[in-house]
């Protein structure tokens, strides 16, 4: 649920002012390619202030970017400006409780919706072209389905899941499921109302993230770590809200976005990357077939993984130009 007043609003950790990198951090805070944004700037979605990022023509037509879940604006460091080199003024936003966006006291995937819908308000009342990695792909397929007159096309990286259809149960044994999942859920938040992420080095932040993206250099990584992160006294820490856990944005299930996909009105671009990691779908073209719209190409990638865009920038980014074009 969104935030409605600004005492259910935390602060995120970012706006403390962080230490100055020393010499050796400042070697990992570039990257080749990386390119900060053209603008910054926040936009108020119901009360909750949302860190906006902008590469491009202010003028030129506009392409709504969504990053994936525990991810931010800053991992498209590389690919936004290729796209906004490519004729777009490309729009990436953190989404709540990521990056420098404000943390709520709840969070739930209608209100992330309802945030990307701010943000494409304050921006543009003309259709957009969308593109969305991972959950920020499902988020879109989502908002597509949702708001048609405010898209144009929509392209898809790896956020088309196909394998996870719930089982179906018992009335009595799903209010047992719901009852236990309430339960986790809640002595979850208690434990983690007065944590903070654990500190660590620069590059000890890269390390672990390289559980989650073993196919990304360490020096992406540590570039990550400098642009996600903030540096304290007692060492970095991700700027992301510590109360957000791995495993669904309920309610709401993954299997849904692909059910969807019959219903889209705008030509669509699905590209999959093949090699089989712990934060993908494991989705096969021949999973997605049944699902497709009438304007759909699905691509796949098989010498990348689910993070195809960060692996292969300039192709994904040529692929997605010459879609749009």
């Amino acid at each position: 649920m969104p935030a409605a007043a600004s005492d259910s609003i935390q602060s995120p950790t970012s706006d403390a002012s962080s230490l100055p990198l020393t010499a050796e951090e400042e070697r990992f805070a570039v990257f080749p390619g990386a390119q900060a944004p053209d603008r910054r700037h926040t936009v108020d979605a119901d009360g909750l202030q949302v860190a906006v990022h902008e590469w491009g023509d202010e003028g030129a037509p506009v392409l709504l970017l969504a990053h994936g879940g525990f991810d931010f604006a800053a991992t498209y460091h590389v690919f936004a400006p290729l796209l906004a080199a490519g004729g777009y003024r490309v729009v990436a936003w953190d989404q709540r409780g990521h990056g420098d966006s404000q943390h709520p006291v709840l969070y739930s995937w209608d209100a992330d919706a309802r945030d990307a819908l701010a943000v494409l308000d304050a921006t543009t009342q003309e259709p957009a072209v969308f593109v969305g990695h991972s959950k920020g792909g499902s988020l879109l397929t989502h908002l597509a389905h949702a708001c048609p007159h405010r898209v144009r096309a929509l392209v898809n990286i790896d956020g088309l899941p196909s394998k996870m259809i719930h089982r179906d149960v018992a009335d009595h044994e799903r209010t047992r499921l719901l009852a236990n999942d309430l339960a986790s859920w809640l002595d979850h938040r208690r434990r983690a109302a007065s944590k903070s992420r654990r500190p660590g080095t620069l590059e000890e932040l890269a390390r672990r993230r390289a559980r989650m993206n073993p196919r990304l250099s360490h020096e992406w990584l540590c570039y990550l770590v400098s642009q996600g992160g903030t540096k304290s006294a007692d060492g970095w820490r991700w700027k992301i809200d510590p109360t957000l856990r791995m495993g669904g944005f309920g309610p709401w299930r993954p299997i849904w976005a692909t059910q969807r996909l019959p219903g889209l009105s705008v030509p669509l671009l699905g590209i999959l990357g093949m090699i089989h990691e712990e934060m993908g779908w494991d989705t096969t073209p021949e999973d997605l077939a049944p699902y497709l719209p009438a304007r759909a190409r699905i691509v796949p990638f098989d010498d990348a993984g689910h993070f195809v865009h960060i692996e292969q920038p300039e192709a994904v980014a040529e692929l997605v130009l010459e879609f749009l074009s």
